[in-house]
């Protein structure tokens, strides 16, 4: 498996791994997702930032990711200082077809990656509150669910906050 930037090219193949996943998100109850968002310009809005990576099997798009630093004002009800930088982690999905073979895993190591590149010392995801996956996946992976949350964009759904805090170089000028 390899994990790298997404590039337009990309976009086709992240949106039949969209198609496949929102049906099974929708049947366990999850809405997070639907047949408007995420779409293509999302997925070419983070190309054009750097801030989408895939995951390659063998020449197929076995996931995605993409990795920022926007902190929804929201996220203060979960008791996080928003000013304190942090990669947020958006967008995650796993192709059905390659599920159980640790794509998740790998995409979200990339998070910590991305984030010690930077000198960042904590990453950051919200789920949706049905999203039993991530839930299961997040304590897994060494994150604390930090509260619960609304967001704006998306009414009268509700999210889970995950943080991890990671052990970055002293000499990082983004420490806390």
């Amino acid at each position: 498996m390899k994990i790298r930037l997404a590039q337009p090219g990309d976009v086709p193949a992240i949106m039949q791994i969209v198609r496949a996943v929102v049906p099974l998100m929708r049947a366990s109850g999850n809405l997070q997702w639907d047949d408007i968002y995420p779409n293509p310009a999302v997925f070419d809005a983070d190309i054009a930032l750097s801030q989408l990576w895939v995951a390659d099997i063998d020449g197929s798009l076995a996931g995605v990711i993409a990795l920022t630093t926007e902190q929804s004002p929201e996220y203060v009800q979960a008791g996080w200082d928003i000013e304190v930088p942090a990669i947020v982690v958006h967008r995650l999905a796993v192709d059905p077809a390659f599920q159980g073979r640790g794509v998740a895993i790998a995409l979200m190591q990339q998070a910590e990656i991305v984030a010690e590149g930077k000198g960042i010392d904590r990453v950051r995801a919200d789920t949706n509150t049905h999203n039993q996956v991530m839930q299961r996946l997040m304590p897994k992976l060494g994150y604390d669910l930090s509260g619960e949350i609304g967001l704006e964009f998306r009414p009268g759904l509700r999210f889970f906050c995950y943080e991890k805090l990671l052990a970055v170089g002293a000499n990082s000028s983004q420490r806390a």
